[in-house]
């Protein structure tokens, strides 16, 4: 049987783990696919073009977003992010599970564009482990790490508008969570009604071509 495709918005304040739950579920399953979002920020740590982020210059930025080339875009602390429009629809079409690592702003425009997008929302332990993990990353100085803390708090407050709520206090239960959703996701009858999906012997009795008994 042929899955559906799906676009799955994975977010969480930043330093709640959403980023290392979509590469962990990329390297465990084969059909699942990580949507590389662009922005004008600098690369922290490792990072690297095309594979984390496309890194891109704001002029040159804002002209995509412009021409249509971003499903959505957002600014967050005077950086743009934005989502590719054409490597996200050629996933879905292709059968693919396509993780969309977003922040809150981002997570409500997908919704708006795709709804029928799975709308997952982490939430971590704690205002403390929270903090701890912000400041682990070691990768920004204490200002900014408190501008990123007092934005996470706030954001916190509208995981009600997203489908599913998971708390990442342990990463191998959250990783598993997240794929039991997208599982039973992916056998929604709403999700099933084109017969592409079917063998033949079943096309018939489910009433998919048009003559149910």
């Amino acid at each position: 049987m042929i899955k559906p495709g799906l676009a799955v918005v994975i977010s969480s304040p930043s330093g709640t783990g959403k980023t290392t739950i979509c590469h962990r579920l990329i390297g465990d399953y084969g059909d699942y696919q990580f949507s590389v979002s662009a922005t004008t920020r600098q690369p922290r740590g490792e990072e690297k073009d095309g594979v984390d982020y496309y890194f891109m210059a704001e002029d040159e930025f804002l002209k995509s977003r412009t021409s249509g080339k971003f499903i959505e875009t957002a600014q967050y602390l005077n950086c743009w992010y934005g989502t590719p429009l054409a490597p996200l629809e050629k996933a879905v079409d292709q059968g693919k599970i396509i993780l969309l690592d977003i922040d809150v702003q981002g997570g409500k425009s997908i919704k708006d564009v795709l709804p029928q997008a799975v709308m997952i929302f982490l939430v971590p332990p704690g205002a403390a482990e929270l903090e701890k993990r912000l400041s682990g990353r070691k990768t920004e100085d204490q200002s900014r790490i408190k501008k990123r803390l007092d934005m996470s708090i706030k954001e916190l407050g509208v995981w009600i508008e997203y489908d599913y709520i998971i708390v990442n206090d342990d990463l191998d239960r959250a990783v598993s969570d997240v794929h039991e959703i997208i599982k039973a996701e992916r056998h929604k009858t709403s999700r099933l009604a084109d017969k592409k999906y079917w063998k033949k012997s079943l096309i018939e009795l489910l009433g998919l071509n048009g003559n149910r008994r």
